[in-house]
């Protein structure tokens, strides 16, 4: 019974030293948050994407190639492939709930895997509808 015991234990060690907090991606920063002011309508759209080859980044401790990286307004453009959004972009501000692209141009075509920073380096598959308002939940 006692050996049990010890194999019990050190099983669950060995589980539990493979539990890791994760840390954001981005550092939050610290006091007065610069959102978007401007409407959607007079933000540029960026330039439409040329046959560049994909960039390679360490993503969540991965190397991963990326089609895409996103920096500064996040509103009008079409993303496709695999898109990173970096701890670099800004959003509208919010009141209740996070739809900071609502009224944005955003396209996110079919496949597209995305990417975010300032949650944890998480990759979505499912576009951003929680942040333009369609749908609650994220």
């Amino acid at each position: 019974m006692k050996n049990w015991l010890l194999i019990l234990a050190g099983v669950a060690l060995l589980f539990l030293s493979a539990c890791q907090t994760q840390e954001s991606a981005c550092e939050w920063a610290t006091g007065t948050p610069q959102f978007l002011t401007v409407p959607p309508e007079d933000l540029p759209t960026p330039l439409p994407k040329t046959n560049s080859p994909p960039i390679s980044m360490e993503i969540g401790g991965k190397t991963i190639s990326v089609d895409k990286v996103v920096e500064g307004p996040l509103c009008n453009d079409t993303w496709s492939g695999t898109v990173y959004v970096t701890c670099n972009v800004q959003v509208y501000q919010w009141e209740d709930q996070p739809t900071f692209l609502k009224n944005c141009n955003l396209t996110i075509e079919p496949g597209t895997v995305v990417y975010v920073a300032y949650h944890n380096d998480t990759a979505y598959y499912n576009g951003c509808s929680c942040h333009t308002g369609e749908t609650a939940g994220p």
